[in-house]
Parts: structure tokens; C-alpha cells; sequence
């Protein structure tokens, strides 16, 4: 096992080119689907001035094991993936966009990896977009990060039931987001699939219009 699995898969691009665009929003797609299905969402936020990158995770997935298993079983690939998510920041500034104009958003497993990533280097982003996902840490896990999110936009929802993501994690993780000072809005929607609604969309278009002018 490469200690690194994630490292050489390509970054989907769609929207603006990186160099004429007013922001990015880096998008995380779930377990077993691809950066290539998780680009669709550009069209869905309707905001023609932004780039929309996607990376693929090896194997279409992320980490193998449950996010609320312990950590040393979904490693490499956890690491490896957050590594990912760096890069592309990394990727995007370069090429002359702000850090505080980087919205990172995902659905389900990219949702818990969106959460961590924004949590563990999250300083200075411009927003979190959470579909049904939070923390990665087993139930037991004390969450504690360095740093300030100082006043950064997140929404977090999810349906309640979710027959992966439970709705104490999402809670718990939007008030470690708030205790890190972000300005989090957190929605349950009962009886919601494992899906995306129209109003969590709704609700993320909100979000990115307010970061990127």
C-alpha cells in the first residue's frame, strides 16, 4: 500500500478558468461516486463567476471504513486525502486566488472530509459546505483543534435519520465549528434520504454568494 494513495489522481475542472474566475469552490465527492458526478453541483449553485474543481479519490473512495471508525484503520488513505485537499488549495492560490475567496463543500464522505480538513486548516478559508457529514473521530473522540475559523460561514445539513452520518455527530461537529468561531448554520431535515435537497442547495448558494462578490 502506497502510503500516499490519493496523491496522482486528477483534479476535474469546470466553470471559469482558475485565472479569470472571482473564487473557487473545491468539491468532495462521497463513497463510491466520483469527481466527475460531484462537478454537477456547479450548475446546480448558479454562480457563473467561479471555478469548481473536483479531485477523485483512489478507488472512489476516500478512506475505506466508516468516519466514525478509529483513525489508525482509515489510514493511509485519510491522510492521504487531506493531503489532496491541500494541494488544491495550494493549487488554487497560486494561480492568484485568494484563500479567503476558497469555498470547500462535499456530500456524505466528502462532507466528514470537508468538516475535518476545515477544521484542521481551515484559518483563513472562505467557506465550508457540509451535505450530510461531520468530525471523523469514533464516538469517544475529544475534539480539539488549533487555530481560529474567525466568523467563517458554514452549513452543515443532513437528513435524521441518515443511515451512515448520525445526527448527534452533525450537531456535535457544528458546535466545535462555532467554538472555533466560525459562524455556522446547521439544518435537520427529517425523513431526508441520503441525498441533497433543494434547500440545502438553496442554503449553500446563500453561502457562496455571500463569500464571493
Amino acid at each position: 500500500m502506497t502510503p500516499d494513495p490519493h496523491r496522482d489522481q486528477p483534479v476535474l475542472q469546470a466553470g471559469k478558468p482558475l485565472a479569470e474566475a472571482k473564487g473557487a469552490v473545491i468539491l468532495l465527492h462521497g463513497r463510491g461516486a466520483s469527481a466527475e458526478d460531484i462537478l454537477g453541483l456547479g450548475d446546480a449553485f448558479e454562480h457563473p463567476g467561479l471555478a469548481y474543481l473536483a479531485p477523485g479519490a483512489a478507488g472512489h473512495s476516500w478512506y475505506p471504513y466508516s468516519f466514525l471508525a478509529p483513525f489508525e484503520k482509515n489510514e493511509p488513505w485519510l491522510s492521504s486525502a487531506l493531503k489532496k485537499i491541500a494541494a488544491t488549495v495550494e493549487h488554487v492560490m497560486e494561480v492568484g486566488i485568494p484563500r479567503e475567496k476558497i469555498v470547500i463543500a462535499g456530500f456524505s464522505q466528502g462532507a466528514c472530509l470537508a468538516t475535518e480538513f476545515t477544521a484542521r486548516h481551515g484559518v483563513g478559508l472562505g467557506g465550508l459546505i457540509a451535505f450530510t457529514g461531520g468530525l471523523i473521530g469514533p464516538p469517544e473522540t475529544k475534539f480539539s483543534y488549533p487555530g481560529s475559523l474567525a466568523q467563517m460561514p458554514a452549513f452543515l445539513g443532513t437528513g435524521d435519520p441518515d443511515p451512515h452520518v448520525p445526527w448527534e455527530r452533525v450537531e456535535e461537529s457544528a458546535a466545535v465549528l462555532r467554538s472555533l468561531g466560525a459562524g455556522v448554520t446547521l439544518r435537520r431535515y427529517p425523513g431526508l434520504p441520503h441525498t441533497i435537497s433543494q434547500n440545502e442547495i438553496d442554503e449553500a448558494k446563500k453561502l457562496i454568494a455571500a463569500v464571493i462578490r
